[in-house]
């Protein structure tokens, strides 16, 4: 087992590698109750009420979360008891904001089953629910007690689903770890799906990216605004897509295009923006999106909520680990920029 330990508005821990069953009695001892939040797709046996929600981003709805605060109300759920998110991002994002808004706040632990939901949704305390006017719009700052991460939930997903959350990994690496992108020179989707010591260290370091930002900027001034490098074009790419395409899938495409307006704006070597594109072709994440989408694309970005004052801000980088902000890109470089993408 490996720990990672998260200094946020309280501090607590990332275990990798545990039995998420063992390691929960710990959480549990002494709870008058606990509640499970779960997707109705997932076979779960356990010996608490599960509340189950639908699959993916449609799970993050404002009736889904009225939904779950009726059944929390009739379990009678108090400020003592446990909420636990089992799954994938959408999961502990959910779960995470019923437990902020329950009582104004009560004890939760998440127990993420997929890679992005190891290594970004479940740690850093953002938690929320998506509104028609936007992905993740509705939220609060709410660390969970501990963060369980069991790696053979792994075993569980689909090689795109892997291949989905490695995108958050590689992000981190682009970001702050160089370390990650040298792990992964030269693999491909298999290589990372079969090779268990390489998961393991990917998620390890990539968890330690993260919990090293949380530490510093709990609530997102810049330096937290790092996390969301490739998000911005990504987020919108997601709604615009209807959530066909997976997070990790859209967040691929957005680190492309901005690595593209980064060589354009902050001179950002050639050989990088290149290493995007390998490296993300490597593990069957697609690079490039329609190009038919860019106005509908442009005016989804003006609303996400890393916009400010009506202009749009996007992390960059000029080098690897070294992120700025774009503000001041103009509507023709940004159009240039996803040409460069564009299919």
């Amino acid at each position: 087992m490996r720990t990672v330990p998260v200094a946020a508005e309280r501090k607590y821990q990332v275990e990798i590698g545990i039995d998420w069953k063992v390691a929960l009695e710990d959480w549990t001892e002494g709870r008058n109750k606990v509640v499970v939040i779960a997707s109705e797709a997932m076979e779960l046996k356990v010996d608490f009420p599960v509340v189950r929600i639908p699959d993916g981003e449609k799970g993050k709805s404002p009736e889904v979360i009225t939904k779950v605060w009726r059944e929390l109300g009739n379990l009678e759920l108090n400020r003592n008891d446990l909420i636990v998110g089992i799954g994938g991002g959408t999961v502990t994002d959910l779960a995470g904001f019923a437990a902020a808004s329950w009582l104004r706040g009560i004890d939760w632990v998440a127990i993420p089953t997929t890679v992005a939901g190891m290594v970004d949704a479940a740690i850093g305390g953002k938690t929320g629910i998506n509104s028609i006017h936007g992905k993740n719009l509705i939220g609060a700052f709410h660390s969970p007690s501990a963060v369980l991460i069991d790696l053979d939930w792994l075993k569980t997903l689909s090689d795109r689903d892997i291949a989905a959350g490695m995108a958050e990994v590689i992000k981190c690496g682009f970001i702050a770890d160089k370390v990650i992108l040298e792990l992964l020179e030269n693999k491909v989707l298999k290589d990372v799906v079969n090779d268990r010591d390489l998961q393991a260290e990917l998620i390890f370091r990539a968890v330690s990216v993260k919990a090293g930002v949380v530490g510093k900027d709990f609530k997102e001034s810049f330096l937290r605004e790092v996390l969301n490098y490739g998000h911005t074009l990504g987020h919108a790419i997601e709604r615009y897509s209807n959530f066909e395409l997976r997070h990790g899938e859209a967040i691929a495409i957005g680190m492309c295009f901005i690595a593209e307006l980064s060589l354009m704006k902050l001179d950002l070597a050639p050989d990088v923006v290149s290493k995007h594109y390998e490296i993300l072709k490597a593990l069957k994440l697609p690079t490039s999106y329609k190009f038919e989408a860019w106005p509908e694309l442009l005016k989804l970005m003006a609303i996400d909520k890393k916009a400010k004052s009506g202009s749009l801000r996007f992390v960059a980088i000029d080098e690897i680990g070294n992120c700025l902000r774009i503000e001041d890109a103009t509507s023709d470089e940004l159009k240039s920029a996803y040409e460069r993408i564009a299919e």
